[in-house]
């Protein structure tokens, strides 16, 4: 049990790591696009939207902690 723990707190770390809004946004985004091509809508430019999108706020707030510290 203990080593399965430990395989699940490494992916956890892996995909959420420092910010969960990051990983949310992804899945979000991935989600998204599934529907979207599920309904046999072009959906190439929503990850690249997504990603642009979640970097900028992560970047924002980012900033915006360094600037109060």
């Amino acid at each position: 049990m203990r080593h399965i723990r430990a395989f699940l707190r490494f992916w956890y770390d892996f995909v959420v790591g420092d910010d969960w809004r990051v990983a949310a946004g992804i899945a979000i985004a991935i989600a998204i696009t599934a529907a979207l091509a599920a309904a046999e809508v072009s959906a190439w430019w929503v990850m690249p939207a997504g990603v642009t999108l979640i970097v900028y706020g992560s970047l924002r707030r980012a900033v915006r902690a360094a600037k109060r510290a």
